[in-house]
């Protein structure tokens, strides 16, 4: 990358980074406050948690397809502003029905589709996998950073000032994208990495990419339901204070991340992904079951969260990396954008159900509630297809316009060693590949020219 695609790279992952910090910061101290928001229960605690992924799934494709129309910065700006209104109403809140609506108002401000649009229209095509690559970095480390800076901040400024900041890191956002981010001199449509309508129908009914949507909206239920009691067992069962909980969660996520990063290493290069993804959700199960009769036990708890942990970041990690393995040749940003919607839909499933069962049946029925959900997930993803071990490539057809029509040129890339599947896009000048790389060679495109 050149300096000035690699800062517009930065820029805008500390975009998505801020609203992320701002969503995830406060999964770990929320539902300690469940005694000090007027009229809390717990069944409200988990739709407060949750309800930002309806408002995301529900409005992230459409205003990703109005920004083809009106423009990528007008609709990220609107996007923010709808966050930090909705951080403004949470943090002005002592209620619980109004943190519901601020936390609907969040969510609604819903940019993640176009800002990887904006990333696609303002990177060339040869590093855009790179700055999809820096994008899916910045959210696992929002994550990470929300989960230790919440104690601390929760310490430090309350639930409120919490909300008080993420209107203030949507502030930033704004300054960032109208000052450091440049306007695109043309908008296009990029079948890599935004949701195409007509390719919807299309992508929903594959059985391979259901089960991937089935695994990344479990995945996410679980983690939304895990939280409305975590934080309850650290300080009711365990005796630690809502201020040192950071002290768990620090050691515990970046264990996790150690041990993760063999494991999905060896999965990408030694062709295991299937072995090793079912073997992760088999552990993410077990350990839910095992929550159940160990949580009063700090040493044993503090194991098993780094195991589920572990088998958590690596599906994370998994999932998007089977999407683009098995969407379609020019299908990817459509397949990514209703991944990323059942993801939200499952944090808001997640929220509502947990803090149902919560009301109910206690901290045990929620984690009966997700050791039913990773079985159910278990049996589905016995049934996946081991996954080729093929790269997505996108190649520029700038040198070729004027010379071949669509059809004939997909042709002749089809005929080139490791290709495939191709898609020939001449309103974009590329052509979308699935290669095996370890036949493909991009040179061999000067015999085509």
């Amino acid at each position: 990358m050149k300096f000035s695609e690699k800062k517009v790279t930065l820029s805008i992952a500390s975009i998505y980074a801020f609203r992320m910090l701002g969503l995830f910061v406060i999964l770990p101290i929320f539902s300690l406050y469940a005694d000090k928001i007027i009229d809390a229960t717990p069944t409200l605690m988990g739709l407060a948690l949750g309800i930002y992924g309806l408002t995301q799934a529900l409005l992230q494709i459409i205003l990703g397809i109005f920004s083809d129309y009106y423009g990528r910065k007008p609709i990220i700006i609107f996007g923010l502003v709808l966050f930090i209104i909705g951080s403004i109403v949470c943090a002005a809140s002592t209620t619980i029905y109004g943190i519901i609506i601020g936390r609907a108002l969040q969510g609604a401000g819903a940019i993640g589709s176009t800002l990887t649009a904006l990333i696609a229209d303002v990177t060339k095509e040869e590093n855009r996998m790179k700055a999809m690559s820096v994008i899916g970095m910045t959210i696992g480390l929002s994550f990470i950073g929300a989960m230790v800076l919440s104690p601390i901040l929760n310490s430090l400024v309350g639930l409120s000032g919490i909300f008080w900041l993420t209107a203030l890191l949507g502030a930033i956002g704004i300054f960032i994208l109208v000052f450091m981010v440049p306007t695109p001199k043309k908008i296009m449509v990029h079948r890599d990495s935004e949701t195409v309508a007509g390719q919807i129908k299309k992508v929903l009914v594959l059985p391979e990419l259901l089960r991937l949507n089935v695994g990344i909206f479990t995945l996410h239920a679980i983690l939304t339901a895990l939280f409305l009691v975590i934080p309850v067992i650290l300080e009711s069962y365990i005796g630690i204070s809502e201020t040192r909980q950071w002290l768990v969660y620090l050691p515990v996520l970046v264990i996790s991340f150690v041990i993760m990063v063999p494991f999905i290493i060896i999965a990408e290069t030694k062709n295991k992904m299937k072995s090793i993804f079912v073997g992760a959700i088999f552990i993410l199960t077990v350990m839910q079951f095992l929550l159940f009769e160990f949580d009063r036990h700090v040493i044993v708890m503090s194991v098993l969260l780094i195991l589920f942990f572990s088998s958590f970041t690596l599906l994370e990690a998994a999932l998007p990396s089977l999407v683009s393995k098995i969407a379609p040749v020019g299908s990817k940003g459509t397949a990514m954008g209703v991944y990323s919607n059942a993801q939200f839909f499952g944090i808001f499933i997640g929220g509502v159900l947990g803090g149902v069962v919560f009301h109910h049946s206690g901290i045990k029925g929620v984690f009966i509630l997700n050791g039913l959900l990773g079985l159910i997930w278990f049996i589905i993803a016995l049934t996946m297809k081991k996954p080729k071990q093929l790269s997505s490539k996108i190649i520029s057809l700038k040198q070729f316009k004027n010379q071949y029509c669509a059809d004939s040129l997909r042709q002749k890339i089809l005929n080139l060693p490791g290709v495939e599947e191709a898609m020939v896009c001449m309103d974009e000048y590329v052509a979308y590949l699935k290669v095996d790389k370890k036949h493909f060679n991009e040179q061999d495109f000067t015999t085509i020219m």
